[in-house]
């Protein structure tokens, strides 16, 4: 039996050992060849992407790539901290957190209505290049969750300050795409891109940062593009990624995004019509994207890849629905702790039919992992004795 604690503890000296810095899959373009390559060929960018992120060696030393700070993994470091906090307040853990603000603050795009945070790189979707910084409304809606629970648990003025003005970014700064009554906010300031996961996790920031700010344009907006999403959600409880006729895939963790997001504006009072939408995503959610040992599919209809993000936020957004889904819950932690745990304390990135890719991303793997770690603790944190996986 391994406890959590302490591999959450093994986890945190890596990344605190790392400054969290690192490589992430996506980072091909900080490689000064690749971005001399790709400024002139998108193709030749996308596939250099897909090599450093689908390879099981790690080609960016050799290409000049160096580790960096990607802003959404220190938000979700920060709302881990955040939350070991909360399940034991220290002096330690309280300077992490004033360290990772500091560094947040450093990290966010300026020229824009409030605050707002994108990627270290640039990267080239298949329609789309962003260069770096080109702020996001995930990155800066999981960044604004993690500023309003680290002020909740805190205390520090910092965090909600840094939070408060994300709305104006969200209200005034987005690409919105109307439907009649309602609209979709786009993924940025610069694209159309319909979204669910964007959209819905725009809306749920909005929702939170109503009662700090008062703006009721926050519930206005929220409501609005929360319908939009919610009047594509498919009858057996799904959603289609984006609406483009290349974005119909089912995917395991934009899925649990979309529930977490429509959760947290339940749980704050609003839009209680779709209850009843939420429970049957749910249901859907444990019977499509997780074999009956915890094993973790990436889309509905195949297993894999099996994708570090998977498991993680299968738990992130499992525990918090409590006792109901607490086996299932921990055994995807089991799972993941058993197949995707390095003897180092860190996490692999992902598992193929053909081997398993072990470089250690910081924001998409470690960061994540450890979001899904402190979100279990703190969900069951007065049951230590169950805090154990079975390997």
């Amino acid at each position: 039996m391994k406890n959590i604690s302490d591999i959450t503890g093994r986890l945190q000296a890596y990344v605190e050992a790392n400054d969290y810095a690192g490589y992430d899959p996506y980072d091909a373009f900080n490689s000064p060849l690749v971005k001399a390559l790709g400024r002139h060929s998108r193709w030749t960018g996308i596939a250099f992407t897909q090599l450093f992120r689908r390879c099981p060696i790690n080609l960016r030393p050799l290409f000049g790539v160096k580790k960096g700070h990607n802003p959404k993994g220190i938000g979700l470091f920060l709302w881990g901290y955040a939350k070991l906090y909360a399940i034991e307040p220290n002096e330690a853990t309280l300077n992490r957190i004033r360290y990772l603000l500091t560094l947040l603050e450093s990290l966010k795009t300026e020229g824009y209505s409030g605050n707002c945070w994108g990627y270290n790189f640039d990267w080239q979707s298949r329609n789309t290049f962003w260069p770096k910084g080109s702020p996001t409304v995930v990155n800066s809606s999981f960044i604004g969750h993690a500023l309003l629970d680290c002020y909740e648990y805190t205390g520090l003025d910092q965090a909600l300050t840094m939070a408060g003005s994300i709305k104006d970014f969200i209200l005034r700064d987005l690409n919105r795409i109307p439907q009649g009554d309602h609209f979709c906010f786009c993924y940025s300031p610069t694209d159309s891109n319909v979204i669910h996961n964007a959209n819905m996790l725009g809306a749920s920031i909005l929702v939170r940062l109503l009662k700090y700010t008062g703006d009721a344009a926050c519930e206005e907006a929220a409501l609005s593009s929360l319908a939009y999403s919610m009047s594509r959600q498919r009858e057996d409880g799904s959603w289609p990624y984006g609406e483009a006729k290349t974005q119909q895939w089912i995917d395991s963790f934009h899925t649990g995004f979309n529930l977490q997001a429509l959760k947290t504006i339940l749980d704050e009072g609003f839009a209680a019509e779709y209850r009843e939408a939420f429970d049957r995503g749910t249901t859907y959610y444990v019977e499509n994207f997780f074999l009956a040992d915890g094993t973790p599919k990436y889309f509905h209809d195949r297993v894999y890849p099996l994708d570090i993000h998977a498991p993680a936020e299968g738990i992130c957004f499992l525990a918090t629905l409590g006792e109901k889904y607490r086996a299932q819950t921990e055994r995807i932690l089991g799972w993941m702790v058993e197949n995707m745990l390095s003897p180092k304390g860190y996490f692999y990135y992902r598992k193929t039919k053909y081997g398993t890719i072990r470089i250690p991303y910081m924001r998409w793997t470690q960061a994540w992992v450890f979001h899904a770690l402190t979100q279990y603790m703190m969900a069951f944190r007065n049951e230590d004795s169950r805090a154990t996986v079975g390997v």
